[in-house]
């Protein structure tokens, strides 16, 4: 047709009928004039092979600058970016302008195509089912997840199976460790019903941070006695080398932007308690899992068997109970009930909790605390351990060094501020120390908080006898027991049966 030009297709269909049709008939058949088939007849070399080299229909802006300065900087320093190259030739010439940007980026990216360095290459690998399982956390803060309130700062633990997608997901509360890997990973094999043949982590250079020598090397056989009891061989990547673990890296993506979807769909990110938050990321766990069904079950014929019971995945130490009332582990003070000062307790450390024993006996479970990031001590106080103590010495309250921590609640910390504010140091700290006994005896510290709320609304110091009329037993719920005292006859003649029983 007039105005357009022929491709290779139609010269190629042309060629094809021309060997058994006429030239006109050829040249309608693939959509051309006869005049333009003498011309391929006389010159049967494909249009695009006819077509000159484009030359440049604009001067170079870069001139004779690229070879003259661009090359020596990318030869000097490979891995200068295109974007520090474009900076520093507009510093030596400003006259080139913005424009010049892209010009340059793809001169530069044609040059390392040829002359650049040689770059890794990642070789994809073919899974077999049932054996590999990999391990690796990831941080969670940038959700900004809250458990009443209050942020919380935690990781994932995350175990996939290489074969079939399967993946467990365990809330982490502290960093790295071989307590949060030991407990989720077992949490996962468990969940599964089976044991891979070989179990891949990373470095573990988190779990390894800020230990000696002696340390790591007890880390590391722990590490390996796991395994062993599991029937597991394990294997670590490189450090630093990312894509030699990208069997679970790339799925912590597509798991993270799963909550992230979550979150906006429940419209908060704020949970009741750490179990409910739980259960959310079990959930979207195992709808993930739902859809690899067939291929999990497939894998799981080729799992090894569980063992008989499960490895400990805690850490266990002792610690002494101090006159304070309480212990201090990894830079964080524990209260504990006051009858235990001067014992040795042992401590099962896990990474969420504390279970404490006396001798085989457990006596406790204490929430696990973190030191601060500046390296301060940290505190987990439960003011029932110590509230006894305190009446007896409520002065104590006004120095305490845990004193923040003491109060349950926020608005019991705010009421002693008022009280503070208010009343003379003596009163204010007698009334505080009163105010957490009633909580303490009564069991009302949520109903307690509610009313103390209400009082600071209005700047009203709390009246503690109305106070503990309102949180004394109702009369109307308090059972009345009668007793009623058997006839002493029928005690006589129990004794004179007996009597006669032994006669005979």
């Amino acid at each position: 047709m007039p105005g357009r030009h022929v491709t290779d297709h139609q010269m190629r269909l042309y060629m094809k009928f021309r060997q058994t049709d006429s030239l006109a008939v050829a040249a309608a058949k693939a959509s051309f004039s006869p005049s333009t088939a003498y011309r391929i007849e006389a010159d049967p070399r494909l249009p695009s092979q006819k077509k000159e080299p484009r030359g440049r229909r604009r001067p170079d802006p870069l001139g004779g600058l690229f070879e003259a300065e661009v090359v020596p900087m990318l030869k000097a320093a490979p891995g200068l970016r295109p974007v520090a190259v474009f900076e520093e030739m507009l510093r030596r010439h400003p006259d080139l302008g913005a424009g010049v940007r892209r010009t340059l980026e793809r001169r530069i990216r044609a040059w390392r195509a040829v002359h650049g360095e040689e770059q890794e290459v990642v070789f994809r690998q073919t899974h077999e089912p049932g054996r590999l399982g990999l391990s690796d956390f990831t941080d969670m803060g940038e959700f900004g997840v809250t458990v009443a309130g209050a942020p919380l700062e935690h990781r994932l633990y995350h175990f996939r199976l290489a074969y079939s997608g399967f993946e467990h997901a365990h809330v982490v509360l502290g960093g790295e460790s071989f307590v949060a890997l030991a407990e989720g990973l077992q949490n996962a094999l468990w969940s599964l019903g089976g044991v891979p043949a070989e179990h891949r982590t990373d470095s573990l250079s988190a779990a390894f941070c800020n230990l000696d020598q002696e340390a790591k090397d007890d880390l590391t056989r722990r590490y390996e006695d796991l395994c062993v009891h599991y029937g597991m061989t394990p294997t670590r990547n490189n450090p630093g080398v990312a894509h030699e673990n990208g069997a679970i890296e790339g799925p912590h993506g597509h798991l993270k932007r799963a909550i992230a979807d979550a979150l906006l769909l429940r419209g908060s990110a704020d949970f009741d308690d750490l179990a409910a938050y739980r259960r959310f990321v079990d959930e979207i766990v195992a709808r993930r899992n739902a859809r690899n069904a067939k291929r999990i079950d497939s894998e799981r014929a080729a799992l090894k068997a569980l063992p008989e019971r499960r490895s400990s995945d805690y850490e266990e130490v002792v610690v002494h109970v101090t006159s304070s009332g309480g212990f201090t582990l990894r830079k964080v003070f524990y209260t504990v009930p006051s009858r235990l000062i001067g014992h040795r307790l042992r401590v099962r450390l896990y990474d969420d909790r504390l279970e404490v024993f006396v001798g085989g006996t457990r006596l406790t479970t204490l929430p696990r605390g973190r030191a601060h990031p500046d390296g301060k001590y940290g505190q987990v106080i439960d003011y029932r351990h110590v509230i006894h103590s305190l009446r007896r010495k409520p002065m104590a309250l006004l120095g305490l060094v845990y004193r923040d921590r003491l109060f349950p609640r926020d608005a019991y910390r705010r009421t002693f501020d008022l009280l503070r504010e208010k009343l003379p140091d003596k009163k204010a700290c007698r009334l505080m120390v009163e105010l957490l006994a009633l909580a303490h005896e009564r069991g009302c510290e949520a109903e307690l908080a509610e009313e103390l709320i209400a009082d600071l609304d209005v700047a009203r110091v709390p009246d503690l006898d109305r106070l503990r009329a309102r949180f004394a037993p109702d009369p109307a719920c308090v059972p009345q027991v009668i007793v009623q005292l058997a006839s002493l006859a029928a005690y006589e003649c129990l004794v004179g049966t007996t009597a006669m029983g032994d006669a005979a």
